[in-house]
């Protein structure tokens, strides 16, 4: 009778062992699954080929857009410039990368670019090197951007030039507004305010 309770007992400790390691184990699958990141670990290199580190951006509101010089949406460039001279010194920026996947509608160097944004719109916000923004080549900030996996929030797609990411204070994607919604639309500048 002894050696039966001892048997039982062993065969109960062994099954809560295994439903515990079981319960670590889905556990484990699912943080490799959706492992927020920030957008802090990112360097790239920005229009005038120098490092630029997410990182010293922390604590401010980020809103990344992907541009073009020759895109019906370009004109939009003037209102990102008046967003970023209105709230720049609140905590805020807006960073463009320039991309030439729709519409081969950026084809320019960086030079030219930044020529290009300098002359016809006054930008002064932070401008970082040409990458490619979709595809095989697709830069790794926008895999961070794009992919649930990475930013916790949803899986998307850049639809087109323009499109915006904003960025909490804590570097995480809080938001994705369509590339023809405006830079200054009020749902933008509510969120940059809030």
């Amino acid at each position: 009778m002894k050696n039966l309770i001892i048997a039982i007992a062993l065969v109960f400790i062994a099954g809560c062992q295994g439903q515990n390691q079981n319960k670590k184990t889905m556990e484990t699958a699912e943080n490799k699954q959706t492992v927020k990141q920030s957008i802090y670990q990112f360097k790239v290199k920005d229009i005038e080929g120098k490092e630029f580190d997410f990182a010293t951006l922390k604590g401010k509101k980020v809103m990344v857009v992907n541009t073009a010089s020759e895109c019906g949406l370009t004109p939009q460039y003037e209102q990102l410039q008046k967003v970023y001279s209105e709230y720049k010194d609140k905590d805020f920026v807006i960073i463009g990368f320039p991309a030439n996947n729709f519409g081969a509608q950026e084809p320019g160097s960086n030079q030219e670019i930044k020529a290009f944004c300098t002359k016809n719109y006054g930008v002064t916000f932070p401008m970082m090197e040409k990458i490619s923004v979709k595809g095989e080549d697709m830069h790794p900030i926008y895999h961070f951007l794009t992919e649930k996996s990475k930013n916790g929030l949803e899986d998307s797609h850049v639809e087109w030039n323009f499109q915006k990411f904003l960025i909490n204070e804590n570097g995480e994607l809080e938001n994705v507004i369509s590339p023809r919604v405006l830079p200054n639309d009020k749902e933008i500048i509510d969120w940059i305010k809030g």
